[in-house]
């Protein structure tokens, strides 16, 4: 089980989004949930993922400043994801 960052929920590990800040500083998200790094966990729900940006919780979990650039990258791949629909989650 694994904890959203933004709603705080705990759920099973397949059913979160895992994002992660590579040991070269890249920050990705993980579909695999094997990358290597420090990782963090998102609902399949947009309000939660448009939380954690507008909150900086997505900047404070991965030790790291995340600039716009990545922000909006992150974002529209997160969007783009199998279950996403504007923060209600596909069955």
């Amino acid at each position: 089980m694994r904890m959203c960052l933004g709603c705080g929920t705990r759920q099973p590990k397949r059913e979160l989004v895992r994002i992660v800040k590579t040991p070269e500083d890249g920050i990705l998200l993980d579909p695999t949930g094997r990358m290597n790094g420090r990782g963090c966990y998102v609902c399949r729900k947009q309000e939660c993922m448009d939380l954690i940006i507008r909150k900086k919780k997505l900047s404070r979990s991965l030790e790291t400043e995340i600039d716009g650039g990545t922000i909006e990258r992150l974002a529209a791949e997160f969007g783009k994801l199998p279950g996403i629909n504007g923060g209600q989650t596909i069955e």
